[in-house]
């Protein structure tokens, strides 16, 4: 029986690198208060924040059913 060949392997498999994040300049100071946090709300509720626009990007696509139809 014939050995599959061996495939390149760039690192473990499932396992991501740390992607850095540049930041860019803000323009004051009270935009980067902002900036980060909301930087650290996403990255401690990233989770939850993709499954709350999840659910209201369906609410809001449903809604556009139901008026389109019912004109």
């Amino acid at each position: 029986m014939r050995e599959p060949t061996l495939l390149p392997v760039f690192g473990r498999l499932g396992v991501k690198p740390p992607v850095a994040v540049a930041a860019t300049p803000a323009r004051s100071s009270s935009m980067k208060n902002i900036v980060a946090s909301m930087r650290d709300g996403l990255s401690s509720h990233g989770g939850l924040a993709l499954k709350l626009g999840v659910v209201l990007w369906t609410v809001v696509v449903l809604a556009a059913v139901f008026f389109i139809v019912r004109a």
